[in-house]
């Protein structure tokens, strides 16, 4: 898919479906979207409510807001969030309000250029090609050394816990398995846990925390 085409309106998308050019959003982007993202039927109250948060949080700040964040503001259980929008967080709600996957950043248009930065780490006396968002290039390079050390990058300062190994080795597992990231209701329910409880793990977020320090990213 290169196009997406709904009520007249033309919008250029990745291979994914997600949106290239931010400027190109318009209410009728998530309408003519949502029924590739699994959501049947009309937009709801809440579905604007989560979309229309996304975009004012992204906007402001230049980030988008972590799945934590949205769920508190609405009240939301990760169930909620789910049968909201069933294919993720990330590859659902934020493709609806028009951002792409990587970091959160919907076009590095909507990045200030003190914030662009590219990133080679050199860890364990190894080299890690990373993106200029931080994601590891090439998951296939990932170890236990990398994961150590992007955690304390990512402001975990003490070592990482039995709690943290079992979803980071889910993570890859799955991924190597499937040859995808899992959604992160995926890692909620394989894990018997809740939002609260990934959090306290992960506190930076699912995807740039959890799945990044896990090697991963979705493309």
């Amino acid at each position: 898919m290169d196009t997406l085409e709904f009520m007249g309106n033309h919008y250029s998308v990745d291979d994914e479906g997600f949106l290239k050019d931010p400027r190109e959003w318009n209410e009728h982007f998530p309408e003519g979207m949502a029924p590739l993202v699994g959501i049947s039927g009309n937009l709801t109250a809440t579905h604007w409510d989560v979309i229309l948060s996304i975009r004012k949080i992204t906007g402001e700040t230049g980030r988008c807001p972590t799945v934590y964040e949205i769920c508190r503001m609405h009240s939301l259980r990760l169930e909620d969030l789910k049968r909201l929008f069933p294919t993720g967080y990330r590859r659902g709600a934020c493709k609806l309000a028009g951002l792409t996957c990587r970091e959160g950043i919907v076009h590095e248009a909507w990045l200030p250029p003190e914030k662009r930065t590219t990133v080679s780490t050199l860890l364990s006396g190894r080299t890690y090609r990373v993106d200029i968002t931080g994601f590891l290039v090439d998951p296939s390079d990932w170890d236990e050394f990398y994961a150590i050390f992007k955690a304390q990058e990512l402001g975990i300062s003490e070592p990482l816990t039995g709690a943290q190994w079992k979803i980071l080795n889910f993570l890859r597992a799955s991924f190597e398995k499937n040859g995808t990231v899992p959604t992160v209701y995926e890692t909620c329910e394989a894990n018997d846990i809740g939002i609260e409880e990934l959090e306290r793990l992960f506190p930076m977020g699912y995807h740039r925390g959890a799945v990044k320090i896990a090697g991963l990213h979705i493309r």
